[in-house]
């Protein structure tokens, strides 16, 4: 099969074809693949091996159009930071988006080079947006807010042990570990205060977004952490980033029940004791919940709805450059 699509228009004579990059990351290395052409590198993920690949590919022909790398838990940051300031536009996929390419083009084998190539293909194919890669500050942020998310996982986790430990001995290791973890959740907290305080742009939104009943200063640094679009995009488009959007399920007279899915797992979860408390304390939530309640509608969608409501307020918040107010929101 020929790597062509029918539908493409070949570039005018004496242009040069546009250069597709596909990079498929592990933990110690990554394969390459570029199209059209076809050739391949496998390297060692460090920062020497990335720079001299990085003069090779500069000294192509002609340069590259789209590099397209999947989301790999945070292996692929330094090659993106890398590609990214040299240039080169780089486009992260989430890794179903590539499984579901390869299935519909029937290619069931998958190893690291098969995966590169697929990658190249999917951004000749289909062009995926490229979005600003976060800059140091902001990763150092994102950073932050993942290692206080996993200490409370570890807290609450430790608690629990706590409350069936019958044992004097494992009671106070489980004290002692407690301990532990609450004077690095304070450090973290301190270290945040510090970061946020460097930015005025961060302090400015931080107080926007503890303006609205239901969202505290965690929530808050959460959110400027974990959706850096967050004011910048539709409100339509940051709820679909976040995985809140309801997707439609019909076909011809059948219609299945909408429902959520992809997005950002970690936005919905900081969202979801906010939410709780916003349905109680913040009117136009109150009122939505209790609308879709009378409506007899079941509670997990009644959460999700108000959590929708409740992201596409705050968009509006920081895209308006206000404080919150009881009024509705206009042209989310």
């Amino acid at each position: 099969m020929s790597d062509t699509p029918a539908s493409s228009t070949p570039p005018p004579a004496g242009a040069a074809e546009p250069l597709f990059l596909g990079i498929d990351i592990a933990k110690a290395s990554f394969d390459a693949h570029l199209l059209p052409g076809g050739q391949q590198w496998h390297l060692p993920r460090t920062a020497a091996a990335l720079a001299a690949w990085l003069r090779e590919l500069q000294a192509l022909d002609a340069p590259i159009t789209l590099v397209v790398m999947e989301a790999s838990g945070g292996y692929e940051n330094l090659v993106a930071a890398t590609l990214a300031e040299a240039g080169l536009p780089v486009a992260i996929i989430n890794p179903g988006q590539a499984r579901q390419f390869a299935g519909a083009l029937g290619q069931r084998a998958k190893n690291d080079p098969l995966d590169a190539a697929l990658l190249a293909r999917f951004g000749r194919d289909l062009r995926p947006p490229v979005r600003p890669l976060p800059d140091a500050q902001h990763q150092a942020l994102a950073e932050l807010l993942t290692r206080y998310t996993q200490l409370v996982d570890l807290q609450t986790a430790e608690r629990n042990r706590l409350q069936t430990a019958l044992s004097k001995r494992v009671r106070k290791s489980i004290e002692a570990h407690l301990k532990w973890i609450a004077a690095q959740l304070n450090a973290i907290d301190t270290d945040l205060d510090d970061l946020i305080k460097s930015s005025p742009l961060w302090r400015d939104q931080e107080q926007l977004l503890t303006s609205v009943p239901g969202i505290g200063k965690t929530t808050a640094r959460m959110l400027l952490g974990l959706v850096p679009e967050l004011g910048l995009y539709p409100g339509r488009q940051i709820a679909a980033l976040s995985g809140v959007a309801p997707f439609d399920r019909q076909s011809g007279a059948w219609r299945g029940r909408r429902f959520i899915g992809g997005g950002r797992a970690d936005v919905r979860r900081a969202l979801y004791m906010p939410t709780l408390a916003a349905m109680r304390c913040n009117p136009p939530l109150r009122a939505l919940h209790e609308r879709l309640k009378a409506a007899h509608k079941p509670g997990k969608l009644i959460v999700i709805a108000c959590m929708r409501r409740l992201l596409v307020m705050l968009n509006a918040i920081l895209r308006d450059h206000r404080p919150w107010s009881p009024q509705p929101i206009t042209n989310p």
